[in-house]
C-alpha cells in the first residue's frame, strides 16, 4: 500500500512518465540486511504485483479493494485514502529478474522485464530471458509481446581511451563480486563459465577477496560490457541488442562535465 501510494504520486508529478520497477533480492540480505522474513520470491512477487494492480485499480477505475493472496490480503480502502484519479496511466510495472522462475512471473504478470548487469548479453536474453517470457505469457493468456524486455548492461564508455579502459576495469571489479552470490549464476552457466563463479564463491567463503577480479577473464568482459568511446557507444549498443530487447538502461557519466557528449549518446540511440 505504502508502495503504491508512492507511485501514484510519482506518476501524478511526471505526468505519467514514471515507470515502477521491482525486483527480490537474496535470502541472506532479505532476512541480515533487511530484518524481514524471507519466502519463497517468484511466488510472492506474483502476488506482491497482483496486490499493487488490484490498489492501483481501486483508485484509478473506483473498483471495491478485494485481494486476497497465499502472501497478501487487501479488503479495506475508504474513500478518505484514496487518492484520486490520475490524468494519465497506471504506472507500468516493471520486474527485475534473472532466473526461470522469476522470468516467467514477469511473462505472467509485468509489463517488462529489466534485466541484471549479469545477464544482459544478447546470448542470455535471446536463448533464456525471451522464451521464459513467453512461456510465461502463454500460461496466464497474454501476448508475449506485451512485455517488453530492457537490457542492462554494464556500459564502459567515455572521452577518451583511458576513461573507457577504467570504466571496463571498474566493470571487472563489479562482476567479480556478484558474480561470488549463486543467485547470479545463470549466464555463468549458459555460457560455460560455472566454474569461475564456484571459484569466486570459494574465494569469498575463504576471506580471499585481493586477486578475485583475476577470475573475471576479457572474453567474459567482452561478452557482458559493450565497450567504447561516446562516440561510437550507440552504434555498438545498437547492433548488439536490436532484435534482442526493446530498451536499455544507461548509467550516467561519473563526471558531470561529460553528461552533453552522453546526451548526444542517447539521442543517436533514440533515432530510428
Amino acid at each position: 500500500m505504502l508502495l503504491a501510494q508512492d507511485a501514484w504520486a510519482l506518476a501524478q508529478l511526471s505526468g505519467g512518465r514514471f515507470e515502477l520497477g521491482l525486483g527480490p533480492q537474496v535470502k541472506g540480505n532479505v532476512e541480515r540486511r533487511f530484518g524481514m522474513p524471507w519466502s519463497a520470491p517468484a511466488a510472492r512477487m506474483h502476488d506482491y504485483v497482483g496486490a499493487l494492480r488490484a490498489v492501483f485499480a481501486s483508485w484509478q477505475h473506483g473498483r471495491p479493494l478485494r485481494f486476497e493472496s497465499a502472501s497478501y490480503t487487501l479488503t479495506r480502502m475508504q474513500p478518505f485514502f484514496a487518492p484520486g484519479k490520475l490524468a494519465c496511466a497506471e504506472p507500468p510495472i516493471l520486474l527485475g529478474a534473472i532466473g526461470p522462475k522469476m522470468i516467467g512471473v514477469a511473462g505472467e504478470v509485468a509489463d517488462g522485464l529489466i534485466a541484471h548487469p549479469t545477464n544482459s548479453t544478447t546470448g542470455y536474453l535471446r536463448d533464456v530471458v525471451r522464451p521464459g517470457l513467453a512461456e510465461g505469457a502463454r500460461k496466464a493468456g497474454r501476448a508475449p509481446s506485451a512485455i517488453r524486455v530492457i537490457a542492462n548492461p554494464m556500459t564502459a564508455t567515455g572521452p577518451d581511451a583511458a576513461t573507457v579502459a577504467a570504466e571496463r576495469e571498474a566493470a571487472r571489479d563489479v562482476l567479480a563480486f556478484t558474480y561470488s552470490t549463486p543467485a547470479y549464476w545463470a549466464t555463468l552457466e549458459h555460457h560455460g563459465w560455472g566454474d569461475v563463479g564456484r571459484s569466486l564463491l570459494a574465494r569469498t567463503k575463504a576471506g580471499q577477496w585481493d586477486g578475485m577480479r583475476e577470475l573475471v577473464n576479457d572474453a567474459m568482459l567482452d561478452a557482458l560490457v559493450p565497450t567504447a568511446p561516446f562516440g561510437e557507444i550507440a552504434a555498438l549498443l545498437r547492433e548488439r541488442y536490436e532484435g534482442v530487447a526493446e530498451a536499455l538502461t544507461l548509467r550516467l557519466p561519473k563526471d558531470p562535465a561529460h553528461d552533453d557528449a552522453f546526451a548526444r549518446v542517447i539521442e543517436t540511440l533514440r533515432q530510428n
